[in-house]
């Protein structure tokens, strides 16, 4: 049978920090799981393709032995993964704009504006955060590999707001799993289309990749990973829209705008799941008495609290709206 979430949270861990090596005794309830889905639902915080490579080249094994990606895993195997150093960072440091919140030996806490790519990937290798990060401290976790050094989790490029990056493996470790925990508190505000008619609710929908458009997430029936949203309506406007605070119990790709479209209600500005250009060109063009145009999707990560990994001390942050939310939310009130 399949092993669940809550099955593989059950795995032993031993992490030796000298050696960078790590140790999972399989839960015997466990039965015929893939060796990398099992360790990329575990607490390890890395990404099941980060994993696959690591099988490729050798650095895990299974009872000893070398092993493949597809190998079916029992209860009682012993899976040792061993994570290289990092290679030789080939990214050049670059100026990205971005606030620094609260900063210590550990983490840092940034505040990440809309335009501004995470990490590089295909069709954005310059200019991302992790360039500006590398520019702004030398000491990231080197454990998410060559072009996403620190990074535990990530903002679409138009979600602006809060992050926390680690700067050393047990901080990496740590944060990696109290997200995957859901112990990490989320919050944001967004604007989005419609009048709710309750001042408050939950969805709680499993999203997964869409059967048909593979680049988009969608809600499932089936296949899907759980996904709770918990919303509250703060203010609403007779021109048509809401302005949310959203509380995220679990952090699925695009899970706020894919619920809230599901809903009815996709926010302002979003392109994929919301209403495209010309919808926005017939509603609020210039010439009108009344124009907020949304160029981005209304969202933004108002507060971020975690445990610190040192100290286990909770903290948490905030941070106050971007001015384009501000303009909007301005313009709706006049409207």
């Amino acid at each position: 049978m399949d092993a669940t979430q809550s099955q593989v949270s059950e795995l032993v861990r031993l992490r030796n920090s000298q050696t960078s090596l790590s140790f999972f005794v399989v839960p015997d309830n466990v039965k015929d799981i893939r060796l990398d889905v099992f360790l990329s639902m575990s607490e390890i915080g890395l990404s099941r393709s980060r994993i696959q490579s690591l099988i490729r080249d050798r650095n895990i094994q299974v009872n000893g032995d070398l092993s493949k990606p597809s190998r079916r895993l029992k209860g009682g195997d012993k899976v040792s993964i061993h994570v290289p150093p990092p290679s030789a960072i080939h990214l050049t440091p670059q100026d990205v704009e971005f606030s620094v919140v609260y900063e210590d030996r550990s983490l840092i806490v940034v505040s990440k504006p809309a335009g501004v790519v995470v990490h590089p990937a295909p069709g954005h290798y310059e200019g991302t955060l992790v360039h500006g990060l590398l520019k702004h401290c030398k000491d990231l976790s080197g454990i998410g590999g060559e072009l996403r050094p620190g990074i535990v989790h990530r903002l679409d490029k138009d979600t602006s707001g809060l992050m926390v990056v680690a700067k050393n493996d047990n901080a990496h470790l740590s944060l990696a799993g109290q997200f995957k925990n859901g112990a990490i508190r989320k919050k944001y505000a967004a604007i989005v289309h419609g009048r709710l008619k309750t001042t408050e609710g939950e969805v709680n929908l499993p999203i997964g990749r869409h059967p048909v458009k593979r680049k988009k997430m969608a809600v499932l029936p089936k296949g899907g990973r759980q996904a709770i949203t918990i919303w509250r309506k703060t203010e609403e406007f007779e021109a048509g829209f809401s302005f949310l605070s959203i509380l995220l119990k679990t952090g699925r790709t695009h899970q706020i705008r894919v619920h809230m479209s599901h809903m009815g209600h996709p926010l302002a500005g979003d392109l994929v799941y919301g209403y495209g250009p010309n919808w926005w060109k017939r509603n609020f063009s210039t010439g009108k008495r009344f124009s907020c145009r949304a160029e981005r999707q209304m969202l933004h990560s108002t507060l971020l609290g975690f445990k610190h990994p040192e100290t286990n001390i909770f903290m948490e942050f905030e941070s106050p709206l971007p001015q384009d939310m501000v303009e909007m939310l301005e313009a709706l009130r006049k409207g």
